[in-house]
């Protein structure tokens, strides 16, 4: 570790001109709304392989010697915009892109540069384009970018329908999601069938399945980076839909002209307002529901300071005939400042709150059972622009954390109320990191980062042997520590560009997760149980190397690339034999630990230009583990390791107004540990379990098909004096979507079940549950 501080100290004093030189600085916004504009290009005409990138904030910094210039700001779909410049002093320029009446239309994973895959620093990297993703066919007909970015190489679902997904061979738990930089620890809707983000709601979603950047950390495979729109800050607009399973609005608005703006989308189900209609007294009285409003404001202060306020509110309800209710949701919520140092020296400070919660209610019992974890986070981050080939990024960050595994309370006698102790730790983090050009041709990204956790009371703590049982109790005072962890985690990324129209790149990343979610489902459910690292559960850690050859063909019109990766996993967890997961205040006694591995190829081949467009996505996966008292020490298959994962894509424009879009998904089963025999005890038959995971569930194959027809996007008329056609754009815009999923009504095996024969008492029936055959779905959206 010396030895990489070291090289991190030479490089951060590599090259640095000592030529007198200024600064050409500001924001880059849509003219059209007000967004910020996330990657766009800063370009200077007159010195090759020069130029900028802006930040998810839309602010840029470019250094130059003095002298004249021609600065060229551009983003895919936007027209240029070029200035000269006379660069005798420090400039603060502003720019707004407007929309290109020939912008791109096809489907794009990158909102940047055409070649964006060959010449950005980043590998191991998905990102949507928003808008094209609405035209992919997804179940219900609900457009859904966790279900898209399955879609993906090295991102697998977690299931059938599931929101749920694994990435190079990770658990589900092992992915970070945030929401404007607050953690979403339930992404998920109705049991996973949706994921809690409205994509109308959205303006980026990146997810890092390797290489990820120093500022990000605790979990060991992704992370995915989602932000909010920031509201029209140019005039009101409305946009929404209306489908078979649910509507949604959103409403944008300036409250200042170009100074301050909003947001507000809300989206809500309605299947539980159809069994009102039920002639049948139980489904009359029965719901079933979920709801999620996104709201975000900002306000420009000064030149130099600008605040932003979002928030996500969403909860899923679930009640059968006034007996039984099921409740569960996220809230969130972030405060931001911007502030500009220097044409230099950008700042973000941020306050951020997370609650994720779920209550069972049984009324006949006078029962309730409930969780929740929450969280109060403190971040702060620095952008310096130290010249134009090196940027730095650096700060701070610290957690609190709320731990509540289970309560529950009942009048009734024949029960016994159930209370697991709250456990409560703190996480403190550090980093820096460096994105440095070194040439041309040849770019490096390098950083550091260090996190601290720790386990504080109050509370009884328990300690347990290596066969799990109890073996002392110590009661901790508030705030007094119980168990503290560290780590260094380096990260290094590589990028060289053979030609134009290809590169390699390689990574290195180390990664510790101290949070850690226990379930005995493969996808997920909402009774889960989050646990943090204690004196009992050590913090996991992940060493991932990956390298990747991109290259494109006919002009960017096809994209390729090809990655492999091997990860090592320490202080990976599994379950002893029998484990009781659910309001056990002894859970950690029940579990166990060793090491794991993940390996694999993916391959990836898109056409991004013309009438049609589509990509094909491979992945060649193995995910292991090895732990003392499974399968006799021996590796085993972790349950989401799937070897084969391939996904079709294609999409069809048909003239101006019809479009037409398909997918086919195939995947061989996951991991699974079925019964290897029965035997009797008592006369009654009971399944002996032999070796963990060592079967496999069915294949999986299944088709989509969705075809969309777009309203009139122009009006055309013939002005009065000069008789020339003019095109304009209206003000309003629509489409109607058809959607079939599951088109060949394959019954894909959801899970399989193993039940004595009827027949035969003797004899044992494996069962196998499908969910669904085909199902059909409309929808109707607008905006103006």
């Amino acid at each position: 570790m010396k030895n990489y501080l070291f090289f991190l100290s030479i490089l951060l004093v590599f090259n640095i001109s000592a030529q007198k030189k200024y600064t050409i600085s500001g924001n880059i916004k849509d003219h059209n709304d007000g967004e910020d504009l996330i990657g766009a290009s800063i370009t200077v005409k007159e010195l090759k392989g020069v130029g900028a990138t802006s930040n998810i904030y839309g602010f840029y910094s470019l250094s130059l010697p003095a002298g004249e210039y021609t600065i060229v700001y551009s983003y895919i779909g936007y027209s240029d915009i070029q200035e000269k410049i006379s660069l005798s002093k420090n400039i603060k320029k502003n720019i707004e892109l407007k929309a290109s009446a020939t912008a791109i239309k096809e489907v794009v994973v990158s909102a940047k540069k055409e070649n964006q895959n060959i010449i950005s620093n980043q590998m191991s990297i998905a990102r949507l384009d928003l808008k094209e993703a609405a035209l992919i066919p997804v179940i219900f007909g609900e457009r859904d970018i966790m279900k898209t970015l399955q879609l993906m190489p090295g991102i697998q679902t977690a299931g059938e329908g599931s929101s749920g997904f694994y990435v190079r061979g990770g658990t589900a738990d092992q992915n970070l999601i945030l929401l404007d930089g607050a953690p979403v620890y339930n992404a998920s809707h109705l049991m996973g069938f949706f994921s809690v983000f409205n994509s109308d709601a959205l303006k980026d979603v990146k997810l890092y399945k390797g290489a990820i950047p120093a500022e990000f950390g605790g979990r060991l495979s992704s992370v995915m980076d989602i932000k909010m729109k920031e509201g029209n800050s140019k005039k009101l607009s409305l946009s929404g839909g209306i489908g078979i399973i649910s509507s949604k609005l959103m409403i944008e608005a300036p409250i200042i002209k170009d100074k301050a703006s909003f947001m507000i989308s809300g989206r809500r189900t309605y299947a539980d307002l159809f069994l009102k209609l039920s002639s049948n007294e139980k489904q009359k009285n029965s719901s079933l529901y979920f709801y999620d409003l996104n709201v975000k404001a900002n306000y420009k202060i000064t030149d130099k300071d600008r605040i932003f306020l979002s928030g996500y509110f969403g909860n899923d309800h679930f009640g059968f005939n006034n007996v039984m209710g099921f409740d569960w949701g996220n809230k969130t919520t972030t405060l931001r400042w911007n502030h500009i140092f220097n044409s230099k020296l950008f700042s973000n400070t941020s306050l951020i709150y997370s609650d994720y919660n779920y209550h069972v209610q049984l009324e006949r019992l006078d029962l309730d059972m409930g969780a929740k974890i929450e969280d109060f986070n403190f971040k702060q981050d620095f952008d310096y622009y130290l010249n134009n080939k090196i940027k730095l990024k650096f700060g701070a960050n610290a957690i609190y954390h709320t731990f509540n595994p289970g309560y529950l309370t009942t009048s009734d006698s024949s029960f016994n109320d159930i209370q697991v102790e709250n456990r409560y730790s703190l996480e403190n983090n550090l980093y820096l990191s460096c994105e440095h050009t070194i040439s041309s041709l040849f770019h490096i990204s390098y950083g550091l980062r260090y996190s601290n956790f720790t386990q504080i009371g109050p509370g009884d703590i328990y300690s347990f042997d290596t066969d799990g049982t109890l073996t002392d109790t110590t009661h901790y005072n508030a705030w007094e520590s119980v168990a503290s962890y560290n780590g260094l985690s380096p990260r290094l990324s590589a990028k060289y560009i053979l030609t134009e129209n290809s590169s390699v790149k390689a990574s290195y990343a180390r990664t510790y997760q101290y949070l850690h979610l226990l379930s005995n489902s493969t996808s997920g459910s909402p009774v889960d149980t989050w646990l943090p690292s204690s004196n009992n559960i050590k913090p996991e850690i992940a060493d991932q190397v990956a390298l990747g050859y991109f290259r494109n063909f006919s002009h960017n019109t096809f994209e390729s690339s090809i990655e492999i990766y091997f990860k090592t996993m320490d202080n990976v967890i599994d379950y002893r034999p029998g484990a009781v997961v659910n309001l056990n205040p002894a859970l950690e006694g029940e579990l166990i630990y060793g090491v794991g591995r993940a390996y694999g190829l993916e391959l990836f081949f898109k056409k991004k230009k013309g009438d049609w467009t589509g990509w094909i996505s491979y992945t060649l996966a193995k995910s292991e583990k090895k732990i003392d008292g499974i399968n006799k020490g021996a590796w085993y298959s972790a349950k989401q390791d799937r070897s084969h994962d391939l996904s079709l894509v294609s999409m069809y424009r048909l003239g101006k107004r019809w479009q037409i879009s398909g997918t086919w998904v195939f995947y061989t089963g996951n991991a699974v540990t079925f019964p290897s025999g029965k035997y009797m005890i008592d006369g009654q038959l009971l399944n002996y379990y032999t070796e963990r995971n060592g079967y496999r569930m069915p294949n999986y194959h299944r088709l989509d098909f969705s075809v969309t027809l777009f309203g009139k996007k122009y009006k055309e008329y013939t002005d009065a004096e000069t008789q020339k056609k003019i095109r304009k754009k209206r003000r309003f815009q629509s489409s109607w979507n058809l959607s079939l999923y599951n088109v060949y009504m394959r019954e894909n095996a959801y899970s399989i079940d193993f039940q004595q024969s009827e027949t035969d008492p003797n004899k044992t029936e494996a069962v196998q549950l499908s969910l669904f055959k085909l199902v059909p779905s409309i929808s109707y959206n607008f905006k103006f």
